[in-house]
C-alpha cells in the first residue's frame, strides 16, 4: 500500500520508486444523485507546457481522444456509471515518450451532462486518486478527496509534473462550474 497524500501535498515519485517509467493512474468515485440516477463522472488528463496551456489537440487525452500525439499517455476507456469497486476509468503513463515540451499532465473529473441532468460533485461519493507503478502493479500513493463540492461539476483532482530530472505527484482538489468546456478556457 502506498502513501495516503493530503490536499496539496506532494510526492516525488521518481525518488519513491528508482528506475520508475511508466504510471498507471487509476480514479474511482460512488456516485449517484438523488432520483437513483447514475452519475456520469469522466477523466481527462490536459498536458500543459511551460505557458500552463494544452499545446495542442493531441495532448488533450479523454473519451473521444484516448492517446495523446506523442503516444506518452493513454486513456483505457470510459466508465459510464461508476458501478463497482476499485478504479473506475484509468489512465496509462509512459513517462520516458512524455514530449519534452510537457511539463505537467494535469487529472481532471467533471460530471458529464451536469447541467442538463441537475447534478454536482456533492453527489460524488468516495472519489479518488491513485497512481501505480505500471511495471509492477505496486500503489506508490493514494489521494482521497473529503469535500463535497456543491454546485460544481468539474475537479482537478491532482497532477504529475517534472521537477528537474524527476517527476512528481501532487493531490489537488481545486472545484470549478461550467463543465470540461469551462475548464478547457482556463487552460487552452
Amino acid at each position: 500500500m502506498g502513501i495516503n497524500l493530503e490536499k496539496n501535498t506532494s510526492i516525488n515519485l521518481t525518488k519513491a520508486e528508482p528506475g520508475l517509467t511508466s504510471l498507471h493512474i487509476g480514479l474511482g468515485w460512488d456516485a449517484e444523485d438523488s432520483t437513483g440516477n447514475a452519475i456520469d463522472c469522466d477523466v481527462s488528463v490536459f498536458m500543459l507546457n511551460q505557458n500552463q496551456k494544452i499545446p495542442g489537440d493531441g495532448f488533450f487525452v479523454f473519451y473521444n481522444n484516448l492517446t495523446s500525439s506523442d503516444g506518452s499517455t493513454i486513456h483505457q476507456g470510459d466508465n459510464r456509471d461508476g458501478e463497482g469497486d476499485g478504479d473506475d476509468e484509468e489512465i496509462k503513463i509512459n513517462l520516458s515518450k512524455v514530449d519534452s515540451s510537457i511539463i505537467e499532465l494535469v487529472f481532471v473529473v467533471t460530471i458529464h451532462d451536469a447541467g442538463k441532468n441537475g447534478q454536482d460533485f456533492s453527489m460524488v461519493n468516495n472519489p479518488f486518486i491513485r497512481i501505480l507503478n505500471d511495471s509492477n502493479n505496486e500503489e506508490l500513493c493514494r489521494y482521497s478527496l473529503d469535500s463535497s463540492f456543491a454546485g460544481c461539476d468539474s475537479v482537478v483532482i491532482g497532477n504529475v509534473y517534472r521537477s528537474g530530472n524527476d517527476w512528481e505527484f501532487g493531490a489537488l482538489e481545486n472545484a470549478y462550474s461550467g463543465g470540461l468546456a469551462g475548464l478547457l478556457e482556463v487552460y487552452n
